[in-house]
């Protein structure tokens, strides 16, 4: 519970989190009879952790009329630490204003690093925490999907190959990283292997879904059956594109399996 409690309040980014919405986070539909007394209690508690923890910053979880408000700065957080460093490396990438491949990936792989467990630890919490945990889950997606395009247009596929294969077989429908694997098989020399896992992902999406893959990735498809050169050197019109930033809460907790977390207490991005 005081778990849930501090993901809440941190996944707002130091602004108001009312009182309904703790209550709904940490009780959802079956509150207790004192619903208001128990959540005193609870953050009663809270505070009382943060300043065995932090002497001096009674202040930090202060209260007012319709809820209440942690304050934490944005370099204390895990989760803001990996949104910033992923922002800036997609947007010189973005610009063309690049550094050289190896320091990007460098510190691209420096930010994933930040993730050593599932967000908030694996809870499950209410609407706020769930909503926060997916767009944090798709931030960490995406900058790996950027992280494993770099490497391979830094010609590092066979280094690679097996973080991409164990990182598909954990996301088995998510198509960036079929693509990505695809590639890689094919530059290793493995052109059966990579039409395999193009079926294999197919059949997936057909089974449980219902759906066909993209057009784009049927165009890789056909390039690996035609030998096209693209699969060896990419164009810019054949090549990966870089994946979309992901609009998140401000800074909170969820970073290797997941996790945001704060520097101080209680972990937040990363574990």
């Amino acid at each position: 519970m005081q778990q849930t409690l501090l993901a809440t309040l941190l996944v707002s980014g130091g602004t108001l989190v009312t009182v309904d919405s703790l209550m709904e986070e940490l009780w959802g539909t079956t509150p207790p009879a004192k619903v208001e007394n128990a959540l005193q209690a609870q953050v009663s508690r809270l505070r009382r952790s943060l300043c065995r923890l932090e002497p001096g910053r009674e202040s930090r979880l202060t209260t007012s009329v319709s809820g209440y408000v942690l304050a934490v700065d944005r370099g204390e957080l895990d989760a803001w630490r990996f949104l910033n460093a992923v922002g800036t490396i997609r947007a010189r990438v973005e610009s063309g204003l690049r550094r050289d491949l190896r320091t990007e990936i460098a510190e691209l792989r420096e930010a994933l690093a930040l993730w050593r467990g599932p967000v908030y630890g694996g809870l499950v919490g209410g609407p706020l925490c769930q909503t926060a945990a997916g767009k944090y889950r798709e931030a960490r997606n995406a900058a790996l999907a950027l992280l494993y395009q770099l490497e391979l247009d830094d010609g590092g596929h066979a280094k690679v190959l097996p973080e991409l294969t164990e990182l598909f077989a954990q996301n088995p429908l998510q198509e960036q990283f079929c693509k990505l694997l695809m590639i890689s098989l094919y530059r290793s020399g493995r052109q059966i292997d990579a039409l395999n896992v193009y079926r294999r992902f197919h059949r997936r999406l057909t089974d449980n879904l219902g759906i066909e893959p993209s057009p784009a990735l049927r165009r890789y498809e056909q390039a690996i059956l035609n030998h096209d050169p693209i699969m060896m050197y990419g164009d810019e019109h054949a090549a990966v594109t870089v994946p979309p930033p992901v609009t998140v809460p401000a800074p909170v907790p969820a970073a290797h399996g997941e996790r945001p977390v704060r520097r101080a207490p209680q972990p937040v991005l990363a574990r």
